[in-house]
This record gives C-alpha cells, sequence and structure tokens, in this order.
C-alpha cells in the first residue's frame, strides 16, 4: 500500500484513472437493488486477498466492484484521517503518522488494481470510469492535503523531530509528510486552496483525456496495406500477423500495421516500399493534432497554462521549479546545464549518421539508375539497417532467431539475477490473472525463502497502453508485514498461433531495463509503505532499471540465452563480436530523439503561463522550442511529439530528462561493477544492500554514494553513448547529479 498522499497525488498528476462507475446513479428498481447489494456483498476489494502474498483475486473482480470499493474507501479514509485530525492528545508519531501510514487500505486495494487494468487492459467500462473519477479522486486527495488540522500536527512534530527519539527512517518519515504537504498546498490562503482544489480537479479530468485520446488514436491510425507485395521486406511471419490483424478488424485480404505511441515506428526498418514508410511515418506524427476527436492540442494548451498558474500560486516561477525542487536535479537550471552541455554532440553526431545514411542512399539509386533523393525521418530506421550491416556485415534479422522470448527471460533475465543476487524462479499457474497472455512467477531468495511473485505481461494488445513499465499490485513494508507482488510490461507483437515470439534486440534490453524496476521493488527492505520499493525520486528511478541492461549482452549471461529457437545452436561467437563492436552504432539518432523530448517538455513546464499558447498556437510553439533548444533537425524528430507526449501529460511533467539523468548514474554504476569483478554474488549483494533495497528511506544521492563511493561524473555518460566529452578534465568538470553545481 503506498502512503494515502502519494496515492492520492499519483491518480491527480498522473492521471491514471479513479474509482469509478455506476454509482453515481439512484438504482430505481427493486431488482437493481438487488443486483448492487449483491455486488457490493461479493466485493473482493473490502477485504484483504486470502492468496498468497495478497496477489489480487482476479477471477472475482469485476467491473461493477470499483466504483462501491472507490467509493467505500474514500469515506473509509477520511474518517480515518478525520480522526488523526481531531485526537485532542498532543501529536506523536504513533498517533499522526502512523495512522497516517495505515489509513486507506480498501481504497488502496481497489485503486493499485483499477489503475494497472487500465494501464494493461482497458475497456470501455474501466474508461468510464477513470473518467467519472478523475477529479473525485483529486478532490480526495485536497480533502487529506489541506485538512488544517492535520497539517497542525504534522508540522507540530516537524518541528520537534529531532526530539522525538526516532529512528533515521522515522525521522525521515516526518520530514516527507511535511514536506508533501507543503507542496501540496497547505499552507495557502483558504482562498487559493479553493482555487487550487478546482485546478486539480480539472487538471485529473484533462489529463485522463488525454490518455484516452492517446489510446484511442493509436488503434484508429493504424495503416491498412491491400496487398502482400507492399509489404516487402517484413517476414511472413510479420505479414501473417498483420493479416489477422486485418482480420480482426474484419478487412479480410488486406494487411494492418498496429501504431506503437513513439513517433518512430518499428516497420520503418524493413519495409522497402518507400511511399509506405512515409505513410506510416506522417500518420505517427500526425496525432493528437489533426482536428479530429482525439486532437489533444487543447489539452495540451490548458494543462500547460493551468500547471503554471498554479506553480506561480504556490510561489515557483515554473511548473518545472516546483517539480525539480523535489528531484535530485533541484533546479531547471540544472536540468538544462546537462541537456545542453549533451545536445549538440548529439545532434553533431546524428548528422555524422546521416551523412553516412545518404551516401548509401545515393549508392543504392545510382545502382539502379535512378535519380537519388534526400533522407527523410521515414528512412532512418530503414538505411540505418543497410549501413549496419555494410559496417558490421549483420542485421537485426540475423539475431532475432536466437532470441525467442520465454527464453530470454528465463534463461536471461531471470539467470543474470539468480548469478548475481542468488535469486530462483519458479512459474505457478493456479493463480488467477487478468488476461491469458499473463504469466506469474515465485520468487525466493538463495535460502530458499519467498521474495516476491513476479507477473511477466509481455504482449501488445489494443486495450494496452504503449511503451513497456513496471507496476506494483502489493508493496513490501514491515508496517502490514507485505511482500511484494510486482509486475513487468511490454508492448511485443504477438505472432500468430503456433509461431515463436521472437524479439528485436531493442526488446531484448527492454526486458532486462523493466526487471531492473521489478528488482528495485522487490528487494524493498523499508518499515513504512511511504518509502517501499521505487518510491524515490522520478530522476533516480530509472537509474538501477538502466544498471540491469547491462547484463543483457555480459557474455556469461548472454551465452546462457543467445540460442537458436529451433536448433538450440548457441550465438556464433563472430555475431555476437558484431553486436558488441556495433554498440554506439547510431548514438547520434538515439540521443537525439530522446534530447528532443526531453528538452521540449522542459520549455513546456518551465514557461510561465503568459508566455504558453492556446491550441492553435501548439505546434507553432513545439517547432520554436525544439529550434531554440537546438534539436530542430528534420530527419530526427523528437521521440515523442507534443499531442502524444503522455509521459509529460502524466507523472513525468518536467521530467522526462529523468532518464539520461538517471543514465549519468548508470554509467557510473556499470564501470564500478566491471571494475570490481563484474557479475559476481559480492557485487550483487552490495547492490541490493546499499542501494536496492532501501527504496526511498533515504536521500537518493547518499545512496548511490554509498553504493559506489564516490559522487556521480558525467564522463562515463558521454563514453557510453560515443560523445565527445565538452569539458578538458576532472579537475574542472562538475560532478554529473550535484545538484548544488547547477550544472549536469
Amino acid at each position: 500500500m503506498k502512503h494515502p498522499l502519494a496515492l492520492a497525488l499519483a491518480v491527480a498528476i498522473a492521471a491514471t484513472a479513479t474509482p469509478a462507475l455506476a454509482q453515481s446513479a439512484e438504482t430505481k428498481t427493486a431488482d437493481s437493488k438487488a443486483d448492487a447489494a449483491a455486488v457490493n456483498a461479493a466485493n473482493p476489494f473490502y477485504t484483504q486477498s486470502t492468496l498468497p502474498l495478497q496477489y489480487p483475486p482476479f477471477d472475482k473482480i469485476t467491473d461493477a466492484h470499483f466504483a462501491p470499493a472507490f467509493d467505500r474507501g474514500m469515506a473509509e479514509q477520511l474518517k480515518e484521517i478525520d480522526a488523526i485530525a481531531n485526537n485532542k492528545a498532543k501529536p506523536t508519531f504513533d498517533n499522526t503518522i502512523v495512522p497516517l501510514e495505515k489509513s486507506g487500505r480498501t481504497l488502496s486495494r481497489a485503486a493499485s488494481v483499477f489503475f494497472n487494468l487500465v494501464g494493461a487492459d482497458t475497456n470501455d467500462a474501466r474508461e468510464k470510469i477513470q473518467a467519472d473519477y478523475a477529479a473525485k479522486l483529486s478532490a480526495h486527495s485536497d480533502a487529506i492535503s489541506l485538512n488544517p488540522k492535520l497539517y497542525a500536527r504534522v508540522k507540530a512534530l516537524y518541528d520537534q523531530r529531532a526530539k522525538l527519539g526516532l529512528d533515521a527512517e522515522g525521522v525521515r518519515l516526518v520530514e516527507r509528510y511535511h514536506t508533501q504537504f507543503v507542496r501540496s498546498g497547505a499552507n495557502l490562503s483558504d482562498a487559493d486552496k479553493t482555487k487550487l482544489k478546482a485546478m486539480n480537479a480539472e487538471l485529473a479530468t484533462l489529463a485522463t483525456k488525454f490518455s484516452q485520446n492517446v489510446l484511442a488514436e493509436v488503434n484508429a491510425s493504424a495503416i491498412v496495406v491491400d496487398s502482400r507485395a507492399e509489404l516487402a521486406g517484413l517476414s511472413d511471419e510479420q505479414i501473417a500477423a498483420a493479416a489477422e490483424a486485418a482480420k480482426a478488424r474484419k478487412l479480410e485480404g488486406k494487411y494492418v500495421i498496429a501504431l506503437l505511441n513513439t513517433t518512430g515506428q518499428p516497420a520503418e526498418a524493413q519495409l522497402e516500399n518507400r511511399a509506405l514508410r512515409e505513410k506510416l511515418h506522417k500518420a505517427s506524427v500526425a496525432r493528437g493534432a489533426r482536428g479530429n476527436e482525439f486532437d489533444n492540442t487543447a489539452i495540451v494548451a490548458k494543462v500547460t497554462k493551468l500547471r503554471a498558474e498554479r506553480a506561480k500560486m504556490m510561489g515557483y516561477p515554473s511548473h518545472a521549479a516546483y517539480v525539480l525542487e523535489d528531484e535530485t536535479a533541484k533546479t531547471p537550471e540544472a536540468v538544462n546545464a546537462m541537456l545542453a552541455q549533451l545536445a549538440p554532440a548529439a545532434v553533431a553526431n546524428a548528422k555524422r549518421e546521416a551523412a553516412d545514411l545518404q551516401a548509401m542512399i545515393d549508392k543504392e539509386q545510382a545502382a539502379k539508375k535512378q535519380p537519388s533523393f534526400k533522407l527523410e525521418p521515414w528512412d532512418w530506421a530503414y538505411y540505418t539497417e543497410k549501413v549496419r550491416a555494410d559496417k558490421y556485415n549483420f542485421d537485426e534479422s540475423q539475431l532475432k532467431p536466437y532470441f525467442e522470448m520465454k527464453n530470454v527471460l528465463e534463461n536471461g533475465v531471470f539467470y543474470a539475477a539468480g548469478q548475481l543476487y542468488g535469486l530462483k524462479f519458479k512459474q505457478r499457474t493456479d493463480l488467477p490473472v487478468y488476461h491469458p497472455d499473463v504469466t506469474v512467477y515465485d520468487v525466493f531468495n538463495e535460502d530458499g525463502s519467498q521474495l516476491a511473485i513476479f507477473v511477466a505481461d509481455m504482449y501488445a494488445r489494443e486495450s494496452k497502453r504503449g511503451g513497456a513499465w513496471m507496476n506494483s499490485y502489493v508493496d513490501q513494508n514491515k508496517l502490514f508485514g507485505t511482500l511484494p507482488v510486482v509486475a513487468n510490461h511490454l508492448n511485443i507483437p504477438k505472432p500468430s498461433a503456433g509461431k515463436p515470439t521472437l524479439l528485436t534486440w531493442d526488446e531484448v534490453t527492454t526486458m532486462f531495463h523493466e526487471f531492473g524496476h521489478a528488482l528495485h521493488g522487490m528487494f524493498s527492505d523499508v518499515k513504512y509503505p511511504y518509502f517501499s520499493g521505487t518510491s524515490v525520486p522520478r530522476d533516480f528511478v530509472e537509474y538501477p532499471s538502466q544498471v540491469n541492461e547491462m547484463w543483457a549482452d555480459w557474455p556469461s549471461v548472454l551465452a546462457n540465452y543467445a540460442k537458436h529457437y529451433q536448433t538450440g545452436a548457441p550465438m556464433p561467437k563472430e555475431l555476437l563480436d558484431k553486436v558488441l563492436a556495433s554498440a554506439k552504432f547510431n548514438q547520434g539518432f538515439a540521443t537525439t530523439e530522446y534530447l528532443g523530448a526531453a528538452m521540449l517538455d522542459q520549455q513546456w513546464h518551465q514557461a510561465s503561463a503568459e508566455q504558453l499558447p492556446d491550441a492553435a498556437g501548439v505546434m507553432a510553439f513545439e517547432a520554436a522550442a525544439l529550434k531554440k533548444a537546438g534539436v530542430d533537425y528534420a530527419a530526427v524528430p523528437p521521440r515523442y511529439k507534443t499531442p502524444y507526449f503522455s509521459h509529460i501529460m502524466g507523472g513525468y511533467s518536467a521530467g522526462y530528462y529523468a532518464y539520461i539523468w538517471s543514465e549519468v548514474l548508470d554509467a557510473n554504476t556499470v564501470q564500478w561493477i566491471k571494475g570490481h569483478g563484474g557479475l559476481t554474488r559480492e557485487n550483487g549483494d552490495h547492490f541490493r544492500a546499499t542501494l536496492l533495497s532501501q527504496g526511498g528511506s533515504q536521500d537518493a544521492l547518499k545512496l548511490f554514494g554509498d553504493f559506489a563511493g564516490h559522487a556521480p561524473k558525467i564522463e562515463p555518460l558521454l563514453e557510453k553513448r560515443g560523445l565527445v566529452p565538452t569539458v578538458a578534465d576532472d579537475s574542472k568538470a562538475p560532478d554529473a547529479a550535484a545538484p548544488a553545481a547547477g550544472t549536469k
């Protein structure tokens, strides 16, 4: 269970939704009342799950259970909060902070399942619940965080925290609650509190609509292809899957290429038909700004202005300043300095890569005795594979037969965790799942004790949002004595029936990445729910997951899973050598498209309300922002354009920089691990003890220092990304993640 403010604020800020449906309408017949009473009596959220580790009873949960569970859960928690706030006894840790941590259990059970299902397997009923309850949960959050009597008790404890006789985790808990109340508006005037509540409710509703529009338009924008010949370059299996996708849409005889939420689409790397690549790309980048029912430009304009106005009311010059104060970065200036340090080298690298691609285009067209053409964004991935094949004598298609999905997970991801941390995994089939594609594993420590339950949901589907992520159904904490139930979600295209699921190298590394998040959740060893697992700053949370990517191509790990799905033959060493040799290949593109999105995020959220556009000016603002940041390179558009940039309309507003900020720590850590012997139990135990088990119970950068023994430096990241350092030497270079230095 997450702490009450975090739970409600996550809903209001990230807008991942809210409790529910039908209970808003009055039941007018005896039958309806009887039905409602039956649903209510059987509601699985009203009591703690009796399944192992309180795993959710998915076989007993229906959409009709969410609304009453949310309604009851909110009512219960407000009563609990009222009892704390009106306690006549002098505030103590045990009569104020601990009850806060224990409050809202019914709401937490229902919310954790609902939010996760909205992301992983939504439907019309869940989307209606999400829309109906976004503002209600925001109001619920405000009712707690803006309760003056409750805040007075927390502040009294904060002012005396050094004299309370608490351990370090207890003192930090008091400090974090106080910070969260202040940042939620507890010190505002009554008039401003009223304004804030209205703003929060509107923001929650708008963000929910944005996310629903993005998912709906991804599905609506799928490209319909009339003939198999147009799909030249795709494998037989991919073409069969496209035919099945068309059949599911009642388009027999045609083919459908589904879109992912990113600007670049995977099929662009293979399709020989340039006109089809262009159509696919243009369909992708037009999303959210077409003037249709899914247009998000008005939402973007309203959300960014509301955020800027809210920040000003709270005493900050911008939304970014408000957000970053509570991250390890601390200031927009620190983020700007780091991104500006990386951007010129990244764009320069991308332009050198573009020259190689243009040369390949010219060469090919000359061989065909046809006029050449200028490199466009829809050509980049296709000709990248040709240049890769020319430079390294291999392409991605040679790798896929060695990366069968379940084998990668069990003999790659799990194997590395076993070697590093002593973990053991056992699939179980007796627990209910919310979708047939989901797989469940018990996770054990080396001594045989259970550590967690891990849920793997790997396939893409129309009911699932784009991207890859980890979430938690049950958080570890000693206050309730709970162990983690965590899940990983990817969006791997599902092959036609009976065919193997073969992964790209990017999908392999993504699987290792997301399991790094899972380990962060599973290794949590904290007392209080507030600090459990991945409850750390946004610009720190990606760090452990990025570290876990290093094991994907670690020789002994790769040798254990990179085996041909038909013959079992290991990947030839010469092919592996080519993979490793090409590690920095196309990094100019990868870094530039990421920085484009990260800097765009900052431009939107560092602006004042007066500087922000209306709906008609959203795309012009985006273009100007990219130009101002120095990343307006037409051949490499940002990874996400504003109208489908779900991260920044949700929990990563002013925070998309976090991936590369965390990568500084990751690069330092990889360097440390390699320098201390690599894949060893000693290194794993050290990383687990000093960092992965600590959750948010200590300052994030202190945790890094406890692990590495030094402050982070930016040079390992520059080396990893193949970028030219912009500083002369260590003596002149600021620490990469030392916020006080103001330079990253």
